[in-house]
C-alpha cells in the first residue's frame, strides 16, 4: 500500500476550516496535516512511495458518520421496489404493479415486499387498503412498510395468512385500521405490523446481501461510519444481527459500526442481564453493541407523538393514540430503565419526538445522572420534533447529544404538513429547535434515519444551514422553517463528522489529525465557497475507510 497524500483543496478537519492544507496518509493512519510543501517533506521520510490524491481545488474533509440510521431496511427496499419517489397513491399503485409484473415467473407464490409508501398519499385517517394493493399483487402475500416504518399495508392474501379477521385484537401498542364493520381494512399501525411480518420470509442470504448493498450505498454518499438505530428487530422491521455477523466472517465490513439493541417496553430491567450478554457476545465477534435503543413516542404523522398539551381539533381530532399522543414507556420506567442501563456502560439512544417524550428521556438521564453520577455513555435524543424552550438548554446541562437529523428541519415533509393542523403557532414554531440547543453549548451529531430519508449528508447539512430543501425550480421553492434556528455551515458540518463520530464512541475518526484514523473525504467543491443555496450540490468524489478507498466517483 503506497502513502498517500491529500493535495490541491480546502481543509476542513472536522472541527476547523484551513484555506490551504494538506493530509498525508500512512497505512491506515494520519501521518501528517498541514501546508502541501511540508506534508510532502513528512511523507518523504524513509524514502517511501507517496501518490497523490488530487482535490482539484474540492474540500478535503473527515468522512461522514451518521449517528442514526437503518442500512439493513434500507438495502432490502433497495433490492425491492422503492416508493419513496411516488408523488400519489396512484404512483404507487403502479410502482407496485410494474415490480410484482417483473418478479411473477422468478418469485412464485413467495411474498412481495417494498416499501417507502408516504401516508400522506392516501387518507391519513384509515392508511391505504388491501383493496387497493389487491388490485395489482392479487395471488402472493403483500407487506409494503410506510417511509416512516410506523406503518404496514398489506394486501388480502397477507391478511389471510396471519389470521387477522374482526375478532384479532389489538396489540398493546398499536392497532389495525377497520372498517365500520370491524373488519381489517390493510393498514397496520405500530406493533401491529409484527402480527404480518413476522411471517414474511426474508432468508439470511438477502439480508447479507442486503446489508452489503446498504454499505455500498451509504459509502456512495461519504459515510464510513454509523449507528445502527434499531438492532434485534421491532414491528415491520427486520433484525440485522446475523448479517452483521455475516459480513464481518466474510471480511466485508469496511464501515465503523455501533449498534443499538432495541429494548423491550414489554419487559423491565430484568432484561438488562441479556443485553449485556449479547453486547458481551457480539464485542467477540467484532462488534460494538454499546447503544440501546428505546422507543419514547410514536410519529407525527398519526399524532402518536407524545405531546404535553393534547392536539388541536377535539372530537375531529384523529387523535386513534389518544389526544395526547402514545408515551410506549412511563415516566418511572424510563427512569428505571436509562438509571440501569448507564450504570452497565449503555449508551441510551431515544427516540423521542414530541415535547413530552422529549422531556421525559432528559428526565431519564438527570435520573440516572443521580443515581450513577457523571459518565461517558453519550446518551442522545433523536428526532427532536417539538422541543420545549424550557429544555433546550438541559442537553448541555445534561451532557445528553442532540441527534440533529438536517432532512426533517423543512416544511416539506409529511411529519410536518400533517402534525401542524393539530398544533397551535407556538408548539409549530418549537419545530426542531437546532440553533437554539447547539448555541447552549451542547453537544450534536448528525443523522439521516434512512431508509426513512435519504442517506445524502451534504443535503442534511444543507438543509440544517437553510432550513428549506435545495431546489432547482422556482415553482417548487420551499420556505424557510423558522430560519433563525438555522446553523452555521461549520456547525453542520462538525455534527456529521466529528460530532457523529463522538456520538458513535469512534474518538480515532470524524477528524483530520495526526493518529487520527485515515478515513478521508473529497468533495468535489468546496461548500465554503458556494452560496447558502447551493450548499448542498457538493458531492463526493472519493471516500477511504482507514486508509483503504471504499467509494470512487
Amino acid at each position: 500500500m503506497s502513502d498517500l497524500i491529500f493535495a490541491n483543496g480546502r481543509l476542513f478537519d472536522g472541527l476547523k476550516y484551513h484555506h490551504e492544507h494538506a493530509v498525508g496518509v500512512r497505512g491506515s493512519m494520519i501521518h501528517a496535516v498541514g501546508p502541501l510543501e511540508r506534508v510532502r517533506e513528512e511523507m518523504a521520510v524513509g524514502g517511501r512511495r507517496v501518490e497523490e490524491v488530487d482535490a482539484d481545488g474540492g474540500l478535503v474533509m473527515p468522512a461522514f458518520h451518521d449517528a442514526h440510521v437503518h442500512p439493513l431496511i434500507g438495502g432490502l427496499e433497495l433490492r425491492n421496489a422503492l416508493l419513496t419517489s411516488c408523488s400519489s397513491a396512484d404512483e404507487c399503485l403502479e410502482t407496485i404493479a410494474d415490480c410484482a409484473a417483473e418478479q411473477d415467473d422468478s418469485h412464485g407464490d413467495s411474498w412481495f415486499r417494498a416499501g417507502g409508501w408516504s401516508l400522506d398519499h392516501f387518507d391519513p385517517r384509515t392508511g391505504p387498503t388491501a383493496e387497493m394493493l389487491d388490485k395489482v399483487v392479487p395471488h402472493r402475500p403483500a407487506f409494503l412498510p410506510s417511509n416512516d416504518h410506523h406503518n404496514a399495508w398489506v394486501n388480502t392474501r397477507a391478511l389471510e395468512l396471519a389470521g387477522i379477521d374482526r375478532d384479532t385484537p389489538d396489540p398493546p401498542d398499536g392497532w389495525i385500521e377497520r372498517d365500520e364493520d370491524g373488519n381489517p381494512t390493510g393498514t397496520l399501525r405500530e406493533a401491529a405490523a409484527l402480527l404480518v411480518h413476522r411471517l414474511v420470509d426474508t432468508t439470511r442470504e438477502e439480508k447479507h446481501a442486503a446489508l452489503l448493498d446498504a454499505q455500498a450505498h451509504l459509502h456512495s454518499w461519504g459515510i464510513v461510519g454509523w449507528q445502527d438505530a434499531l438492532v434485534g428487530g421491532y414491528a415491520g422491521i427486520d433484525d440485522p444481527t446475523q448479517a452483521y455477523l455475516d459480513l464481518v466472517a466474510a471480511d466485508e465490513l469496511t464501515a465503523r459500526v455501533r449498534l443499538a439493541l432495541w429494548w423491550d417496553r414489554h419487559r423491565g430491567v430484568e432484561q438488562l442481564e441479556d443485553l449485556v450478554a449479547e453486547r458481551e457476545r457480539l464485542r467477540e465477534a467484532g462488534l460494538d453493541a454499546g447503544s440501546v435503543k428505546l422507543m419514547v413516542d410514536g410519529v407525527s404523522e398519526t399524532l402518536t407523538m407524545a405531546v404535553d398539551e393534547p392536539y388541536l381539533g377535539g372530537a375531529r381530532c384523529p387523535c386513534a393514540g389518544g389526544e395526547r399522543g402514545l408515551a410506549f414507556l412511563e415516566p418511572e420506567q424510563l427512569d428505571e430503565a436509562v438509571t440501569a442501563l448507564d450504570a452497565a456502560g449503555f449508551q441510551a439512544h431515544f427516540h423521542a419526538l414530541g415535547d413530552r417524550a422529549v422531556r421525559t428521556s432528559l428526565d431519564a438521564i438527570a435520573a440516572a445522572r443521580r443515581h450513577n453520577g457523571w459518565s461517558n455513555q453519550r446518551h442522545q435524543l433523536a428526532h427532536l420534533q417539538l422541543v420545549a424552550p424550557r429544555d433546550r438548554n438541559r442537553f448541555r446541562l445534561l451532557g445528553a447529544i442532540a441527534n440533529v437529523e438536517g432532512m426533517w428541519a423543512r416544511y416539506n415533509t409529511p411529519a410536518v404538513q400533517m402534525v401542524e393542523p393539530y398544533l397551535d403557532q407556538e408548539r409549530r414554531d418549537w419545530q426542531y429547535p437546532f440553533a437554539d440547543i447547539v448555541d447552549s453549548g451542547a453537544l450534536v451529531a448528525g443523522g439521516s434515519d434512512w431508509p426513512i430519508n435519504p442517506p445524502d449528508p451534504m443535503e442534511g447539512i444543507h438543509v440544517l444551514v437553510n432550513r428549506s430543501s435545495r431546489t432547482t425550480d422556482e415553482s417548487d421553492e420551499e420556505p424557510p422553517m423558522r430560519d433563525e434556528q438555522g446553523l452555521t455551515l461549520l456547525q453542520a458540518l462538525q455534527a456529521y463528522t466529528s460530532g457523529a463520530a463522538h456520538a458513535n464512541h469512534q474518538e480515532d475518526s470524524g477528524n483530520l489529525r495526526v493518529g487520527a484514523s485515515a478515513d478521508v473525504l473529497v468533495l468535489d467543491r468546496d461548500p465554503f465557497d458556494l452560496h447558502e443555496d447551493e450548499i448542498g450540490s457538493a458531492e463526493p468524489v472519493t471516500a477511504w475507510a482507514r486508509g483503504s478507498e471504499v467509494y470512487r466517483r
